[in-house]
């Protein structure tokens, strides 16, 4: 071998090495538009985009081996359109081509229309994601159009699945379809998942992971971190930021702002057009308002707020029912606000709020308003189903109409107030049970004295307890025995059957947050030893389950007393009431039915009491809730809100989404907001609601109330 050839061939050799020790280019050439979620996240990476307007030009522009990106522009109307040729140019050239919803691709059976899907969420069916995203992990995509293909060895299915962020009983007994899956050159995604700010998608970590991974694929750069993540809905305040002196101030303003910012005031020039969405009461769902619509003044009443149906723009459905609760409550927290802030137009709100239920409104109409007439007095559950009652709905009405009136100083509803109360006790079984709900029918039929005398026992403090705090709070503005003493009996009774015959709905834990009211009532008409270790059973076993963030964690109770447990099969994802874990231990808070409750009962129980442990909890509960509130600058309906679920590890919304229409992103106007609002007040005051409410004048009423209700012959 010549010294020239030797030469020549050591050369070639270091030119080789050199080019493998080249880091590949940051470099993708891009077939879409710059508003697309994606196209910062890249630029912020550090990544050079070359953006393009259609595939071809970006194929065709694209040197040998580059990386490709061709995103679904127009979704879901449109597909991303690639022609066979255009794919033959891509191989030949060595483009590793990441492709979004494409309209036809050789070799693949693409269905003219997507499969528009709800229920169904992304599940990892692959390794390639690594330890933080492994196999049966859960993806939220919702309002997910998907085109229904057929593909071997997916890295991502969508199907419908039980589960908090695993599919706890696996993909093979559900229909399930690729959502990415790779054939060559080419990683394939059937949906748009670059959508994943604008739609919401979750948990951001697992998505940041997937577009890691997707982009390493295409371009050969590893440890792709996404530092900065676009998120259009998110908590108001991080973990750990101090949280300004004025935040609990803001917190109040913005969370009763958010009935106007959210359109949930009826006004009379919508309301024949979108209430027509509440029907039977059975699927009162429908579109947002729309921002450009005017705000009632409260007198038509106010809407519930959004179901947990999250549209692929980011908008959120609507619930169009109109319910007793919900105005008490609300009134409740505008007047608080009105009070607290000063801002005494709330007042006028909170007036109209509560004058719909009494006067104009079939709430207290008919039946509820004769006084002969068995169920007079009782408010009825909704404008679509009048005739049910719920004790733990009229409660709260009653409580936050006591609370509303409070604030405003008025006693202009205290006949009303004093006939609520004592229509659901002379309702009450003999042991101080009323039930889950009574109909009108029945109670026409059978009369109140039937109810009355039942033989009925109830342990079950989300349907019982704050009917019985109303009775309390009652009898120590009277005098009225029988009101303690049906009370002591039904607590007592309940207590004794603590843990293991407690008939929980949604979970133990909420069971525990409403029976603290009572018991904190309890303590103060009677403050014995007994009633306080009650009391402390209670809290101390809530408090087991608060976590250094101020969260209360979930909790399953029992088997066989729940009734709504973990959902039993991914069958049944979707067609109940459930919960939001699958399992204790799971990092999730519910606002909706323990967190706000808890919330407004552990203040009572602090001041009832002086324990400084309650305060305390009861403090960071307040700082958890400020910095949770939802923060949107593009949502308007959203922003001051809370939803119903907050994962606190992961510090954002996100949980089991398997209640129908209750689920991870519900809003509610009535039971989660208004009570945190308010109570918010009430701290922020130093304040219990039993020291707001001790001058009422509701006394003067109960000569005649008693004398309606509780005839002497």
């Amino acid at each position: 071998m010549n010294k020239k050839y030797m030469l020549l061939s050591l050369a070639f050799c270091l030119m080789t090495l050199a080019s493998l020790a080249v880091p590949p280019k940051k470099e993708i050439y891009f077939s879409g538009s710059q508003r697309n979620d994606l196209y910062p996240v890249l630029v912020k990476e550090g990544f050079v985009l070359h953006r393009f307007d259609s595939p071809a030009a970006a194929i065709q522009k694209a040197p040998n081996g580059a990386a490709v990106f061709v995103m679904a522009e127009g979704y879901p109307a449109k597909r991303s359109n690639i022609s066979a040729d255009l794919l033959h140019t891509a191989g030949r050239k060595k483009i590793r081509l990441y492709l979004e919803y494409p309209s036809d691709l050789p070799g693949l059976s693409i269905p003219v229309e997507p499969l528009h899907t709800r229920l169904e969420r992304g599940v990892i069916t692959s390794p390639v994601f690594g330890a933080e995203l492994k196999p049966m992990s859960i993806l939220g995509i919702n309002d997910c159009h998907v085109l229904p293909v057929k593909a071997d060895n997916p890295l991502i299915i969508l199907a419908k699945v039980a589960g908090f962020d695993k599919a706890e009983y696996g993909i093979d007994d559900v229909p399930n379809y690729p959502l990415l899956f790779e054939r060559g050159n080419v990683l394939i995604a059937t949906t748009k998942l670059s959508n994943f700010a604008t739609g919401r998608y979750g948990p951001n970590d697992a998505w940041k992971n997937i577009f890691s991974y997707i982009v390493t694929w295409a371009t050969g750069v590893k440890d792709v971190q996404f530092k900065e993540w676009p998120s259009y809905v998110v908590p108001m305040y991080a973990r750990t930021q101090p949280l300004p002196k004025n935040a609990r101030a803001r917190s109040v303003e913005k969370g009763v702002e958010w009935f106007a910012n959210g359109r949930f005031y009826i006004h009379p020039s919508w309301e024949d057009t979108l209430l027509k969405y509440q029907g039977d009461g059975s699927k009162p769902f429908g579109p947002p308002v729309s921002q450009g619509l005017p705000n009632g003044d409260g007198s038509m009443g106010l809407l519930e707020g959004h179901a947990s149906n999250i549209y692929h723009d980011g908008s959120q459905q609507y619930r169009f029912w109109m319910r007793a609760d919900v105005q008490g409550e609300a009134a409740y927290a505008l007047a608080a606000a009105g009070s607290f802030l000063g801002k005494k137009d709330y007042y006028t709100k909170a007036t109209n709020l509560t004058n719909y239920v009494f006067r104009h409104s079939n709430l207290r109409a008919q039946e509820r308003n004769d006084k002969s007439s068995p169920s007079y007095g009782l408010i009825g559950w909704s404008v679509t189903h009048p005739h049910v009652y719920y004790g733990d709905d009229n409660a709260r009405a009653i409580l936050g109409i006591l609370g509303a009136s409070a604030f405003m100083n008025t006693n202009q509803w205290d006949r009303e107030m004093a006939e609520a109360i004592l229509a659901n006790f002379r309702t009450t079984g003999k042991h101080g049970y009323r039930g889950e709900r009574q109909e009108d029918k029945d109670l026409q039929k059978l009369g109140w004295q039937h109810f009355w005398e039942r033989d009925i026992q109830h342990p079950a403090p989300h349907f019982e307890s704050w009917m019985w705090a109303c009775y309390l709070w009652l009898y120590e503005k009277t005098g009225y025995e029988p009101l303690l003493a049906k009370t002591k009996n039904a607590i007592r009774l309940t207590m004794e059957d603590y843990p293991h015959e407690w008939r929980w709905t949604n979970g133990i834990q909420q069971e525990r947050a409403r029976m603290v009211l009572p018991l904190a009532w309890l303590v103060r008409v009677e403050d014995t030893p007994e009633h306080r270790k009650w009391l402390d059973t209670i809290v101390q076993k809530l408090l087991e389950n608060q976590v250094e963030s101020g969260a209360i964690r979930e909790e399953l109770g029992g088997e066989g007393k729940g009734r709504f447990g973990r959902t039993k099969s991914n069958k049944e994802y979707g067609l109940h009431e459930a919960p939001l874990i699958f399992k204790n231990g799971d990092p999730i808070a519910d606002m909706l039915y323990t967190s706000n409750f808890a919330f407004f009962s552990l203040n009572e129980a602090a001041h009832a009491t002086g324990n400084k442990q309650y305060k305390e909890a009861v403090n960071k509960l307040a700082d958890f809730l400020t910095r949770i509130q939802v923060k949107s600058d593009k949502h308007k309906d959203l922003d001051g809100a809370w939803f119903r679920a907050f994962d606190y590890d992961k510090w954002e919304y996100w949980a089991s989404n398997a209640d129908v229409g209750w689920g991870a992103w519900g809003t509610l106007t009535g039971w989660t907001q208004s009570w945190i609002v308010a109570t918010q007040v009430l701290t922020a005051k130093n304040q219990s609601f039993w020291e707001l409410t001790k001058n009422s004048t509701i006394k003067k009423e109960m000569p005649q109330t008693l004398e309606v209700m509780f005839p002497k012959n």
